[in-house]
């Protein structure tokens, strides 16, 4: 039976691939990323979301379909999703400026507590001061975490061939505090970004404020279905939503003693008998990281209501 004149087509499946308050692009695997909007006044899409597009000028989202995993960013107000569905967090630290090691802290326990894989970047490897940063990264690399080593500008052939086997028909995302180096590795990763993402901007009219556009970029001369998620900086990661367990199970080092405390529900602050804080005076869990956790804990306790004495 014919379709009749005038009957609305049947929603698509499509992937976000840029994403800017209610206005988005849309892959639907045809010949270019679609206009499209979001239904109501508050929307919850975030690039890298798969979902239900109903052709239009502009087309629009009927729905999401069901997330892998999400990112959270947090600010003064609230937390926020600001990407979804990825395989593969790549955490880009340097030397200089001054290594903000609490953001990469706290986005391998986002990126673990979403079963995304995370790998440590150090970027401008030619700094003298690398050494003494891979010496302050050391306790992750005894967690399991790989560190590479990188130098973007000087280097830009050598840091792409070494990234690449990780990024291969992977949906990755590079973040990193600001002046790490992040930009000039993800123009490296994409040749000519600059000039697309001026086209991105123009495509999505939003002028100056592209500035805090998410964007899902495919990688050339890889598999298909590689793809870089480039996000504007920020400095924190929303962990408001995780539970305690969570929190628990997200850092190597603690998970690997859950449950061999005298109190099943330890939280791994004060109780007598806890195996967690034996390693640390032991030695065998860094001080730093066991700070970290305990600051993480606290906020958590706090977002719920909970004591933190």
């Amino acid at each position: 039976m014919k379709e009749r004149a005038g009957a609305p087509q049947a929603p698509m499946r499509a992937r976000i691939v840029a994403a800017f308050g209610r206005n988005f692009l849309a892959d639907a695997g045809g010949a270019g990323p679609l206009p499209c909007v979001a239904r109501g006044k508050r929307s919850e899409v975030v690039c890298g979301d798969w979902v239900l597009l109903r052709p239009g000028d502009p087309a629009t989202i009927e729905g999401v379909l069901e997330r892998r995993n999400t990112l959270w960013r947090e600010d003064a107000w609230r937390s926020k999703v600001f990407a979804a569905n990825l395989d593969l967090l790549l955490v880009v630290t340097a030397a200089e400026p001054t290594p903000n090691l609490e953001l990469v802290g706290r986005a391998l326990i986002a990126a673990s507590a979403e079963d995304i894989e995370a790998v440590v970047v150090v970027n401008k490897s030619e700094l003298p001061a690398t050494a003494a940063l891979l010496a302050r990264l050391r306790p992750l690399a005894d967690c399991g975490y790989r560190l590479l080593q990188v130098c973007a500008r000087g280097q830009p052939a050598q840091a792409v061939e070494q990234l690449r086997p990780w990024l291969s028909g992977r949906v990755s995302m590079l973040l990193g505090a600001s002046g790490v180096g992040k930009s000039t590795l993800a123009n490296a990763l994409i040749p000519g970004l600059q000039a697309r993402t001026g086209e991105l901007s123009q495509a999505l009219d939003a002028g100056r404020h592209t500035t805090t556009t998410t964007r899902l970029w495919p990688l050339p001369d890889l598999p298909a279905g590689s793809c870089l998620l480039d996000s504007p900086g920020f400095q924190a990661f929303g962990l408001n939503h995780l539970s305690v367990s969570q929190l628990q199970h997200a850092m190597p080092e603690v998970a690997a003693r859950n449950g061999r405390c005298r109190f099943h529900n330890c939280s791994h602050r004060g109780e007598p008998g806890c195996a967690v804080r034996q390693a640390v005076e032991a030695g065998d869990i860094d001080r730093e990281r066991y700070a970290l956790y305990l600051r993480v804990l606290q906020e958590l306790l706090q977002a719920c209501g909970h004591p933190t004495a």
